[in-house]
């Protein structure tokens, strides 16, 4: 049957996308053309679908479009400068190279328009789902039975690998409990991997785990025009989430190559291209974009421009006073606003009590402070008490899925009304740090409360205790492990990390530790350590965090009794305490003492300071706690033992 008018032009756009792709990775000497030249077809139907505006990236009401396969990033380059966004023609010429706006895989806050950073394979899915979360949050607090200022959909385009991966399983599974109607997934169903077939590792039903998982399934053909514009419409009035499995053929146009796993992660040749473009009467020339293609790419600015105005306008109607209040409490949090606990009359508590109600006192004057534990709410002390349950309210329930909450709670803060918050045990970060290195990359503000924080975990034996953990993420650039000492560093932790575009990790303990009431005449919190007790000609200095502070401080007071005066620091945020200058270190530890730190971690990056580190060399074991501090030597005596042999 003969193609009509529309998908010739169609053909036409799909192909400048080919081989817009295919001269990228050829000119890099390096990428992946494969994805990108297979759903070239599947993006140029579904950029007549989508309601943005180039003009505006941040517009709020706008569809998100997440590419899970961020190796496929020569197609997203391409969208976007044919969209109109801030990436120019130079830009894709420079894909891969040092200091471009087009790195091997897209990053969010590096290149306009792209909505969350991707490619370690199944992130992009659980982010779509924290996206399509977020909305229906946002949409239960501003939208009336009259006015849905946010209505959009989410978007996600995926292939085999994504949905191999476990964190996949996670999100789509919580995805599908949730009737997350507003999130579409395209599944680039081409069976090839880097290794060859799928079938090779991979034979499951995806449409029976799918609808075992609360989905709508559509199959269609990934090349078909009409297929895809009428599978777009129908997704429209969803009730459910949507997968879309599109059968397509990797490397599409490729001349004897397509189909083939080479095209996958490899340039396809000069000869190829050049044949691949003759047989579809383009030039030779590199990087060549139809004048026709690009004008019709380019009514996303127009249609997205008139899109936001006209939301602007409902914005205005004088029935939307209440709305439009929400929304600005939700767009602009004023941590101001915040009246924290004071704890200073509370003997001992245990910081992950403590952080309970501090989160509760944020969540009571921030209606955009949201979040949840992985099935650990009542031992996280994260619940916000009387706030309802997600979507109207402000609890979120995991369950046992922490990579997939964690990615979820990553996009969640980028969509622009959220500030979020995830838990669980702080052994089980294991199981999230892939999430947590991407907040890390992207400066993204979520923040992770990890409770049970090492031996003092006790009985639970070394399962369940963390000992290398707080070195892996201090490990970690950009991203912020406070450890509070007391209920009032948590505090003032909070404070700060509450002010920083950054990710942060709040690891806190089980048993109850005694309020401090420290002179805090030479630093404080904010700077990461600060000087607890100060000794006239001190010939040490004590070193620690959490529970293990006040032991440093017992220790000191035996060290004056023997005649060794000590220094005692706390430090809460170790990171935060590197990043300042050289001035304020020494002014909270003197260049003239002998430095011992204490930590019941690993806790080997104290070395950049002290001459001996107190920590753990083995894992720990299962017995009540303060049998377990004895055992691996975190007692005063211990303490006195290796200061004294320092001086």
């Amino acid at each position: 049957m003969a193609m009509t008018e529309q998908n010739i032009m169609r053909k036409k756009m799909a192909n400048t996308i080919r081989f817009l792709a295919a001269d990228m990775v050829q000119s890099a000497n390096s990428g992946h053309p494969g994805a990108p030249m297979g759903l070239a077809d599947i993006a140029v139907v579904l950029s007549e679908h989508l309601n943005h505006n180039p003009k505006n990236p941040k517009w709020l009401n706008r569809d998100r479009v997440v590419f899970s396969g961020g190796h496929g990033s020569s197609l997203i380059y391409s969208l976007l400068h044919l969209w109109g966004y801030d990436v120019t023609l130079e830009d894709l010429k420079q894909f891969r190279q040092l200091d471009s706006k087009t790195p091997g895989h897209p990053e969010f806050g590096h290149t306009d328009g792209v909505e969350i950073t991707t490619g370690p394979l199944g992130q992009g899915v659980a982010n779509a789902v924290g996206f399509a979360m977020a909305e229906k949050y946002t949409a239960n607090q501003v939208n009336s039975e009259t006015c849905e200022l946010i209505d959009h959909k989410v978007y996600c385009l995926c292939g085999d690998g994504d949905l191999q991966e476990g964190i996949s399983y996670e999100a789509c599974s919580l995805a599908g409990h949730n009737k997350l109607d507003n999130l579409v997934l395209i599944y680039d169903s081409n069976s090839i991997t880097i290794e060859g077939d799928t079938s090779i590792a991979w034979s499951e039903d995806v449409e029976a785990r799918f609808l075992a998982q609360g989905w709508d399934v559509k199959k269609i053909n990934g090349h078909c025009y009409d297929e895809i514009d009428k599978v777009l419409n129908e997704v429209k009035t969803a009730t459910k989430p949507t997968l879309i499995i599109a059968n397509t053929i990797i490397g599409k146009g490729a001349m004897e190559l397509e189909g083939s796993a080479s095209t996958h992660g490899s340039p396809l040749g000069e000869e190829i291209i050049a044949q691949s473009k003759a047989k579809e009467g383009f030039p030779a020339e590199k990087f060549y974009i139809p004048e026709d293609v690009l004008v019709r790419f380019r009514s996303a600015i127009e249609k997205g421009d008139m899109l936001e105005k006209q939301w602007i306008q409902l914005h205005k109607q004088a029935p939307l006073i209440e709305q439009n209040v929400a929304m600005e409490r939700l767009l602009n949090p004023d941590i101001s606003t915040i009246e924290f606990p004071d704890f200073s009359n509370e003997p001992a508590m245990a910081t992950r009590d403590s952080n309970g109600k501090i989160l509760n006192a944020i969540a009571k004057a921030l209606p955009s402070f949201v979040g949840g534990s992985a099935d650990l709410a009542p031992s996280n002390k994260t619940e916000l008490k009387d706030m309802g349950e997600f979507p109207k309210g402000r609890n979120m329930h995991f369950g046992i899925r922490e990579h997939a909450m964690a990615a979820i709670t990553n996009a969640m803060a980028l969509y622009g009304t959220i500030i979020p918050f995830n838990a669980t045990f702080f052994v089980f970060s294991d199981y999230l740090k892939p999430s947590a290195r991407i907040a890390a990359l992207t400066s993204i503000q979520n923040f992770f409360i990890w409770t049970h924080d090492s031996i003092g975990v006790g009985e639970d034996g070394p399962t369940h205790e963390p000992i290398e953990h707080m070195s892996q993420f201090r490990a970690l650039p950009n991203f912020y492990v406070w450890r509070p000492a007391d209920a009032t560093e948590n505090v003032e932790a909070w404070k700060t990390a509450l002010t920083m575009n950054a990710p942060h990790g709040f690891v806190l303990s089980r048993q109850k530790l005694k309020t401090l009431k420290p002179e805090r005449d030479f630093g404080d919190v904010s700077k990461g350590a600060y000087m607890v007790k100060e000794r006239e000609g001190a010939g040490v200095t004590l070193m620690a965090s959490g529970s293990e502070l006040m032991l440093c401080l017992n220790a000191g007071c035996v060290l004056e009794e023997q005649g060794i005066k000590a220094n005692v620091v706390s430090v809460p945020c170790l990171d935060l305490f590197n990043e300042q200058d050289e001035e304020y270190k020494k002014k909270i530890i003197r260049p003239m003492t002998k430095v011992l730190a204490v930590e019941a971690s690993t806790a080997t990056e104290y070395y950049r300071y002290a001459d001996d580190v107190l920590g753990m060399e083995s894992f720990g074991a299962s017995a009540p706690a303060d049998l377990l501090f004895e055992k691996f030597g975190f007692t005063i005596e211990n303490i006195v033992k290796r200061a004294i042999a320092l001086v």
